[in-house]
């Protein structure tokens, strides 16, 4: 089966898991997005492009429940509780456990800023922080900080700078 087939599949899921709930199904949609446009730019094709865009597309299936088992998703609790139902849907999918076990592992540290060990993680958290810059309505302040201590892509550089500094 063809990656963007997969992908497409894994979207349809993941809106499924997150049923009834468009801003989380927004959220992802925009985070996968954006993790492909920075993929693209940085010439990360083929299989690291398409582990990079699942993770994506399931980095936050854990905040669902964790809200239902305690009552707040913050950081912590989504890594903690997303790996389990990210793991339950690739199989579903057909997903090799090698695939399964890397985007697992970045579901399980998308909140995570420190140790970040291959592009993937890192397009994962530049793609996330466009988004939530965005929906949090953070300050210039937050996200030129993040930007200078978070960001490593020059792609996920410049794509800040075009959404909140206008250069």
């Amino acid at each position: 089966m063809y990656q963007e087939n997969i992908i497409d599949m894994l979207m349809q899921k993941m809106i499924r898991f997150n049923q009834n709930d468009p801003q989380r199904i927004d959220h992802l949609i925009k985070v996968h997005s954006f993790a492909q446009m920075i993929g693209r730019m940085e010439q990360l094709y083929g299989h690291s492009q398409f582990l990079t865009e699942c993770a994506a597309l399931v980095h936050d299936i854990g905040i669902r429940p964790a809200e239902e088992k305690y009552g707040m998703s913050n950081g912590r609790l989504q890594e903690q509780e997303g790996p389990f139902y990210a793991r339950k849907m690739l199989g579903e999918l057909g997903f090799e456990e090698a695939d399964i076990n890397r985007i697992c592992y970045l579901v399980g540290h998308h909140h995570t800023y420190v140790d970040i060990d291959g592009i993937d993680y890192q397009i994962l958290v530049e793609a996330d922080f466009l988004v939530n810059f965005y929906e949090d309505n953070l300050g210039k302040n937050i996200i030129e900080t993040t930007l200078q201590k978070i960001f490593q892509t020059e792609s996920g550089k410049t794509l800040c700078r075009l959404c909140y500094f206008g250069h």
